[in-house]
């Protein structure tokens, strides 16, 4: 293990809060203690418990749970930000999901999450210019996890995917830091053409459940869509666009809906009057 690993896994308090969720859960909930060892007690950092666990999800008889979870421990080592934002995102699903009760839960539990984690290391790949492997990761992640994120499209740190059912994330498109996107979000493109297509989500959003974003289009930093909204123009950003086809309707509603996860529209939210 390298000095910066050894850092890391010594000095990482995500990292001591999972293994002392896991630690009390195998106490209370026996029928666990197998799944907690395998995949928290007996691992020394949250990287091998990413790939321990995630590759024991992904792995099928022809490309077996051992060699997946090699190469994702290789992308760990040669690249940390993956791994940090892979903490950003566990802290980020803790502080806006109120279901979300420690941060053992996503690690074990939640799709979205998995999906996000399995992107990043499919990202790496195709950076690498592993594109077969990169693609096949995708495959299996839209396969087991209901999320298709293609491996080009760039997603930054502390993004809660929420449910993650049927989220699709095209090739050019961008997500922001600090993004929310609920089940059934679309960012895609518009029809064959090629290139810069698909939508530039910037940081703060908030993307509602079953919204289609289409196009080369923004939508500005703490944006709120609505759900069900299909968006087929930018959004500028402080802004809540809804409707078929969208339309602004008002302010965000708060300074970072990507976080604050205010759903509903009031009265203030929908005065033009108080757009940004």
């Amino acid at each position: 293990m390298s000095q910066t690993s050894v850092k890391v896994a010594t000095h990482d308090p995500v990292w001591t809060t999972i293994r002392s969720a896991a630690e009390e859960l195998a106490k209370t909930e026996p029928v666990l203690s197998s799944l907690l060892y395998a995949t928290v007690l007996n691992q020394h950092r949250l990287e091998d418990s990413l790939a321990y666990h995630l590759s024991q999800r992904l792995g099928t008889l022809e490309v077996p749970a051992l060699l997946v979870q090699q190469v994702f421990e290789a992308a760990y080592d040669a690249d940390p930000e993956i791994a940090a934002a892979a903490r950003c995102d566990i802290v980020a699903v803790y502080d806006r999901d109120p279901a979300c009760s420690s941060y053992l839960e996503p690690l074990l539990y939640f799709k979205g999450f998995h999906a996000l984690q399995g992107y990043r290391i499919a990202h790496w790949l195709i950076g690498q210019g592993r594109r077969g492997l990169a693609l096949y990761l995708q495959d299996r992640i839209s396969e087991v996890f209901g999320v298709d994120i293609n491996p080009l499209a760039k997603v930054g740190r502390g993004i809660m995917i929420d449910h993650g059912t049927g989220v699709v994330i095209g090739e050019t498109a961008v997500v922001e830091d600090g993004v929310s996107l609920l089940q059934g979000v679309t960012l895609g493109g518009t029809g064959k053409e090629t290139g810069d297509r698909h939508p530039k989500i910037r940081k703060g959003s908030l993307i509602g459940a079953n919204a289609t974003i289409l196009g080369n289009i923004e939508v500005g930093e703490c944006a709120r869509i609505g759900a069900g909204s299909v968006v087929l123009a930018d959004v500028p950003a402080h802004c809540t666009a809804a409707g078929v086809p969208a339309q602004i309707v008002g302010c965000a509603g708060s300074d970072e809906p990507g976080r604050d996860m205010k759903q509903q529209f009031t009265e203030k939210s929908q005065d033009p009057s108080d757009q940004a």
